[in-house]
């Protein structure tokens, strides 16, 4: 009877948990480093500096708020490509850790039974 037991925690109950774990941290490293806000604002200017060109016609103000406006949606795009890289790459570092875990897991009652085995082949 507990080995029937032991064997529907460890293939049917535990595996789920395992995936729910696994589902968490990828939520957790999403919402971290916000990539669908980084994606959504984008071209946003870099800690909403703007610049304007106040009022009246006056060519060079003009010219000078467009450059600084541009240079400053610019800086946040650069910064925000970087942050994505990284969220990007510790989602797939999380992909496949969890994967190894998961497939770890099963593999974890042939290995015992694997160094058992092994163990009393050395005595």
């Amino acid at each position: 009877m507990a080995l029937i037991e032991y064997a529907r925690w460890h293939f049917f109950a535990m595996p789920l948990e395992i995936l729910k774990g696994w589902r968490n941290f990828l939520w957790f490293g999403l919402n971290y480093f916000s990539l669908p806000l980084l994606l959504q604002t984008y071209f946003s200017p870099w800690r909403r500096l703007q610049w304007s060109a106040g009022r009246g016609f006056n060519l060079g103000k003009m010219f000078e708020a467009l450059v600084s406006n541009l240079i400053s949606r610019i800086i946040g795009a650069s910064i925000r490509t970087s942050v994505l890289l990284v969220g990007i790459l510790v989602e797939i570092f999380l992909v496949a850790a969890g994967a190894l875990v998961f497939v770890g897991w099963f593999a974890l009652p042939v290995s015992i039974a694997f160094s058992f085995y092994y163990g009393f082949k050395l005595l």
